[in-house]
């Protein structure tokens, strides 16, 4: 894994970035339009999106999204090849939106996740995040429901996971 590097998301990221969407996602991922609807709040001073895309070789293998229109952020999207799952990539890609919304001067960072994975929970505990409640439903067609996840910042300087 020392070979992945992250860099920010371009548009012409979105083809590779929708092929592993629909990998990892297939019942619910995003369109075209969405990611492109994204990019459009990233970046400069202004942006109220951060988006990272993690490359190894050239090749892409994980993105990750933050909002951040007020001191609340919101973690949007994480994903990682599943070639990479154990190998540290989720961690770092959280990593740089947390750093991202301590950048941001944001107060804390919420997230939601599937009930049915408590691999994706796990990691998010280890970061300091806790569950606050459940969104019954949320993840559809599946009707799986969405653990609903806070974390407060401290600031940049603080170690993760």
């Amino acid at each position: 894994m020392t070979d992945v590097r992250l860099r920010e998301m371009r548009w012409w990221d979105i083809p590779a970035v929708l092929e592993l969407e629909r990998d990892l996602f297939p019942e619910d991922s995003w369109s075209r339009g969405m990611f492109w609807s994204e990019l459009a709040h990233a970046g400069g001073p202004e942006g109220t999106r951060h988006y990272t895309v993690a490359e190894d070789g050239g090749r892409l293998v994980g993105y990750a999204g933050l909002g951040a229109p007020t001191e609340q952020a919101d973690v949007l999207t994480i994903a990682a090849d599943r070639a990479y799952w154990g190998t540290g990539l989720g961690p770092r890609l959280l990593h740089d939106l947390l750093d991202a919304a301590a950048d941001r001067g944001c107060a804390e960072v919420l997230l939601d996740v599937r009930a049915d994975n408590p691999r994706a929970q796990r990691m998010y505990e280890r970061f300091g995040f806790r569950a606050i409640g459940v969104r019954r439903g949320y993840y559809q067609p599946a009707n799986v429901d969405a653990v609903v996840m806070r974390r407060e910042m401290n600031g940049k300087e603080e170690t993760y996971a």
